[in-house]
């Protein structure tokens, strides 16, 4: 993907590439999560979110690594949520 292809084709230029995947962060857009949203399964049911400041610790972890270092892929996402990595 973009991710990969980026970090492998900027390491000439000293450049690293990270990907972030974000889970359901309680936000204005999350919101509607605690009344219920449409399942696999078809039903409806509420969804956990997690607090905003862990996203913003996450990037914050990310950009702070030395310039040796990177974070290739990164997923934060509440404990709970019915799906790894949905959100």
């Amino acid at each position: 993907g973009l991710t990969r292809s980026t970090s492998l084709d900027g390491r000439a230029y000293d450049i690293a590439c990270g990907q972030i995947d974000i889970g359901n962060a309680a936000t204005e857009m999350t919101a509607r999560m605690k009344g219920g949203v449409p399942q696999a399964d078809g039903s409806l049911a509420p969804e956990p979110t997690m607090a905003l400041e862990n996203v913003a610790s996450a990037v914050l972890y990310m950009a702070s690594l030395a310039p040796d270092a990177n974070v290739q892929f990164l997923t934060v996402m509440a404990t709970k949520m019915p799906f790894i990595g949905r959100g």
